[in-house]
């Protein structure tokens, strides 16, 4: 699986960015979708996910309420949309997916193994 992240920026505090990432090479619908992100410095951390069960969608509560993850299965793209950023969003945010039909947990590392590139925000204060 090929992922490609893009979307990122800077932006003020208060704004709004979306990522997108598009994948090829596997089916979104039977997988977990995962975006992360990783601050200078910090341990890469999870940010929000879209589970191939019933395509509930879970977040971090440091984003839950600013952020909303959603993606196209048709375009094989995984969308985050960003909004009400703060200077402590910056990082580079990376997309990634399970294998399939996974039972595991959704919000860690080793869930996921196949990851995008990675794409930087910054939010400036």
């Amino acid at each position: 699986v090929q992922l490609q992240a893009s979307g990122g920026g800077l932006v003020q505090a208060g704004g709004s960015l979306r990522l997108s990432c598009r994948a090829s090479g596997r089916t979104f619908s039977s997988v977990h979708l995962g975006w992360f992100r990783q601050a200078p410095g910090k341990e890469r951390e999870f940010v929000a996910a879209i589970l191939w069960i019933g395509g509930t969608t879970v977040y971090a509560d440091s984003v839950k309420g600013r952020f909303t993850i959603s993606r196209d299965n048709a375009k094989n793209t995984v969308y985050l949309q960003m909004n009400s950023l703060k200077p402590e969003d910056t990082g580079v945010y990376y997309c990634a997916t399970s294998l399939p039909y996974y039972r595991g947990n959704y919000y860690g590392l080793e869930t996921y193994n196949d990851w995008g590139q990675g794409t930087q925000v910054t939010v400036s204060s």
